[in-house]
């Protein structure tokens, strides 16, 4: 059985393994790095209080083993005062001769700068092994976050955003990057997406601040703006069936589509519901739910898949999950239904 909790400093050298087979800028293949990202996110853990910009890491492991085989994240808050959230809105601009009589739209990009950011989720990386699982472990993975957000709803934003992977070169470079934030700034794009992480000056003083019209690159770059690659198409029709829609804005670096959603209106987050854990377990034939303990500093958080039957304000979910979990009569769950 497969259970999502949340991460510890302990995690490091299995977290390590995880990052290696993306290495992206929310996972970097790097000790420090991560060393740095579980010691953030034992701090946000232990708060979660409101105003907290904090950055929480989950891990999904084999209940029996203790293998840590993915990982998901979910940032407060995407964007502050010393660190905004950027972009790059995806336009379109009317342009009409009357003595051509000629009418055009053309597409254009224009940076954009957010101070006061959404709550965003992403980090979502699952060995290869793994992908596909019976459990469905990368839609547990993804999921739990949502749940997370409705038990500590204060924690987090009135939007969040998901910023999905563009069809990237078969190097993990861009395209995009090649042909626009390249040439106005003389840095690769493993370069310009190391050095974004930790300073983001950069970026407003060599990236123009007009209008760049997109006709100006090639095909194959202008249709790819705003379309998600192969490897995350499955991510985006889950995100659209939650409540998600294209913000007709996407990543200054690669490309990817932003998509946001209305916190309180994402079908996860509405669904949830505590509950009291009754006396039996649930039937073998009843309706499938996300469920996880309530946690306090003393109780980690921990969550998985389980049936569930709601009885007025108490629930009983089946005897494998509740072992699992270490769970037992009167103790408080949430839970959604999925």
């Amino acid at each position: 059985m497969y259970i999502v909790r949340e991460s510890t400093p302990d995690d490091l050298e299995q977290i390590l393994r995880v990052a290696k087979h993306l290495d992206s800028y929310n996972l970097p293949f790097d000790r420090e790095s991560i060393r740095s990202i579980l010691a953030a996110s034992s701090n946000a853990f232990h708060s979660r209080e409101e105003g907290e910009e904090g950055a929480f890491t989950f891990v999904v492991e084999d209940s029996e083993t203790r293998e840590v085989v993915g990982t998901s994240m979910l940032y407060a808050q995407h964007g502050t005062h010393k660190s905004p959230h950027v972009y790059l809105d995806v336009l379109q601009d009317e342009h009409y001769s009357e003595t051509l009589e000629k009418y055009l739209v053309h597409q254009a990009l224009r940076i954009g700068y957010n101070y006061n950011g959404p709550t965003e989720i992403g980090g979502l990386i699952l060995l290869p092994e793994y992908r596909g699982h019976k459990e469905s472990l990368g839609k547990l993975l993804s999921y739990t976050r949502f749940l997370f957000i409705a038990m500590n709803r204060s924690v987090f934003r009135d939007e969040v955003l998901s910023e999905l992977l563009p069809r990237l070169e078969d190097d993990g470079t861009s395209r995009l990057w090649k042909h626009y934030g390249k040439r106005f700034t003389g840095l690769s794009y493993r370069e310009a997406d190391r050095l974004s992480k930790d300073n983001k000056e950069f970026i407003k003083s060599l990236f123009p601040q007009g209008l760049v019209y997109t006709s100006l690159f090639p095909k194959d770059v202008q249709d790819e703006i705003g379309e998600v690659g192969p490897q995350t198409k499955g991510v985006e029709k889950m995100l659209k069936r939650i409540g998600f829609r294209y913000a007709q804005q996407i990543d200054p670096f690669d490309g990817g589509p932003h998509y946001i959603a209305n916190t309180d209106e994402i079908t996860l987050v509405s669904g949830s519901s505590e509950f009291t854990l009754g006396l039996n377990p649930a039937s073998d034939t009843a309706d499938r739910y996300l469920i996880a303990q309530a946690h306090t500093d003393e109780t980690p958080f921990q969550c998985t898949w389980s049936g569930l039957e709601i009885d007025k304000d108490s629930a009983n979910i089946d005897e494998r999950s509740m072992q699992a979990m270490g769970l037992s009569a009167g103790t408080a769950i949430w839970a959604v239904k999925v």
